[in-house]
């Protein structure tokens, strides 16, 4: 049963007569103190933690993005438009409603997972269950941390319920808030059951232990992080999965591009890859998509191309729609690019050549060129398939290599490529999508087995032993097809490349450079849109100065190189 978050709000009625207008009279009223006090009373309140979360990240806010956007994986598909972060020194402004949104929205977690801590002692929930619940809450405030440590530096540590107002918070050190996620996913790994023993979509023991062999590494923890890892990787339920499965294995494509089609991100389509997988249903009440409105997670239509933005080579005619059909981009609007070193030189071989050997970039999962066939366009043209990395077709690019909007290579990962809810489609004879199109209506992986190969990898590099880091490299890569990689030429490039390769653009970029230290230098060095913008300050975010000017208590101190 997959886990969906439905929230009720009780508004009390409120009696008013002339002489005493402003007294409350509710027939009845809930206050934390008769809200936490059931086991079911637990239960609505961890699952408003999925819904926070969920919300944050996977709402579809354009703030959702910023995990990926002016990285080394992608960059704004528009010029000069602060919400696509086009501009580092525009974008992380103080002020910014964009720094505040991760900054509330993660504290908002905190917040709920303190107060159930909190009150869950004094509670009805019997006691052998309450490490269970602690720990599920921890892992949240830990998950929540993890943004905040990442975006912001040290922050704040707050492990305990506010209940009154407060305005004297000081900043922890980094490392500090970082020991404290490691202590909280260390309790939650303990004491939340293994992944096949809860509902999907429920975080588990194998969640808690992922997310900290990445804590750990942070820290440069590397022997904790082998040791979380591997309880992970060791777990005989989970599994890379190696042969076709689910709900479209009868069609053309392979077992990457498997993972990722409608229903089969989860245990019950036979799946043993996902760890923590973010779930949805189309149109229930807490479900998190509709079909009638563009909710949801919107990856494709940020990822997609904007098709009727593309050119011919001539610069003169549209390509017709029909050259990539709604049915496979959706309704894309291309603001979420991919770089030129996503698309291709993280895929070159010894030959300079993409290797193709790769199923990550085949023709099902990342498709790179276009079959001209407009009926209005030159006769030239007609039938010809443009490969849109080829030097002959540079009109696909601006004088700053940067792709145009209407034909890219992207990842298939983003839509549901001819499997989109039928009361979406418009035109069944073109599969033509309806203009609330955009939404990816599939499940989402939070976390997945093959990154937890590449987080072992990682800590094994950091204790000097490359072969074992290279078998695990190669655990993902020989079940893409790729050649394997020698232990000699493994270092952090080639493991951050592999992480590009395998999670694209699942993977929280922005976290991941963040934490590696290589946000400034990777993006000077693979993103030719924001290389000349970013500065060495803009690898963390500034502390919103609204946080700052309310802490009139203590001094909130800002990050350095912002006013």
């Amino acid at each position: 049963m997959k886990r969906l978050f439905i929230v009720f709000l009780i508004i009390p009625f409120v009696a008013c007569q002339e002489a005493d207008i402003l007294r409350e009279n509710p027939s009845g009223i809930y206050t934390a103190d008769n809200m936490y006090v059931t086991e079911a009373h637990f239960r609505s309140a961890l699952n408003m933690l999925y819904q926070n979360y969920r919300d944050l990240y996977y709402g579809g806010d354009d703030n959702s993005f910023d995990l990926q956007l002016a990285t080394d994986l992608s960059h704004a598909g528009q010029d000069g438009i602060v919400r696509f972060f086009s501009d580092y020194p525009a974008t992380l402004d103080p002020t910014a409603a964009k720094v505040l949104y991760h900054w509330r929205g993660n504290y908002k977690i905190i917040a709920n997972a303190n107060t159930i801590i909190e009150r869950l002692p004094v509670s009805e929930v019997p006691t052998e269950k309450q490490p269970q619940v602690e720990g599920e809450a921890r892992f949240f405030r830990a998950l929540a941390y993890r943004y905040l440590v990442y975006f912001y530096g040290g922050v704040p540590l707050i492990l305990e319920e506010t209940t009154s107002a407060k305005n004297d918070f000081v900043r922890k050190s980094k490392e500090e808030v970082i020991r404290q996620m490691i202590e909280d996913l260390q309790f939650a790994a303990a004491n939340l059951p293994s992944i096949p023993n809860l509902p999907e979509g429920q975080v588990s023991k194998e969640a808690a232990n992922h997310l900290l062999a990445e804590s750990a590494l942070a820290i440069g923890e590397n022997e904790l992080a082998i040791e979380a890892s591997s309880q992970v990787i060791g777990n005989p339920a989970l599994a890379l999965m190696t042969s076709r499965f689910g709900s479209r294995r009868d069609q053309p494509g392979d077992v990457y591009w498997d993972l990722f089609q409608r229903n089969n991100q989860n245990r019950s389509s036979g799946n043993t890859e996902g760890i923590f997988v973010i779930q949805f249903e189309p149109d229930v009440p807490g479900g998190g998509q509709s079909t009638t409105a563009r909710k949801g997670y919107q990856m494709e239509r940020w990822h997609m191309p904007n098709v009727p933005l593309a050119t011919d080579p001539d610069d003169r005619n549209l390509i017709a729609s029909g050259f990539l059909p709604t049915s496979i981009v959706g309704r894309g609007a291309g603001w979420l690019m991919p770089t030129f070193h996503f698309t291709n030189e993280i895929w070159y071989d010894e030959t300079d050549n993409i290797d193709y050997r790769d199923m990550r970039v085949s023709e099902y999962n990342f498709p790179r060129g276009v079959l001209y066939n407009n009926p209005a366009g030159p006769a030239k043209y007609q039938g010809v398939y443009f490969d849109i990395d080829t030097d002959e077709n540079q009109y696909m690019l601006s004088t700053k290599g940067i792709w145009s909007r209407g034909a890219y290579p992207y990842q298939t990962k983003a839509t549901t490529p001819g499997d989109h809810p039928s009361n979406l489609i418009l035109n069944p004879a073109t599969m033509q999508l309806r203009d609330i199109g955009g939404v990816t209506y599939a499940d989402w992986y939070d976390m997945r087995l093959a990154e937890t190969y590449l987080l072992r990898a990682e800590a094994y590099l950091g204790i000097g032993n490359t072969a074992l880091a290279a078998e695990d490299i190669n655990t993902v890569r020989n079940r893409a097809g790729a050649v394997s990689v020698d232990a000699s030429a493994v270092d952090l490039d080639f493991i951050l490349d592999e992480r590009l390769r395998e999670l694209g653009i699942e993977e929280k970029r922005r976290l991941t450079l963040s934490r590696t230290g290589r946000m400034y230098s990777n993006i000077r060095k693979y993103n030719r849109y924001n290389a000349d913008d970013i500065q060495e300050h803009h690898q963390i975010f500034p502390i919103p100065q609204s946080e700052i000017d309310a802490n009139i208590g203590a001094k909130l101190e800002q990050n350095p190189g912002y006013n």
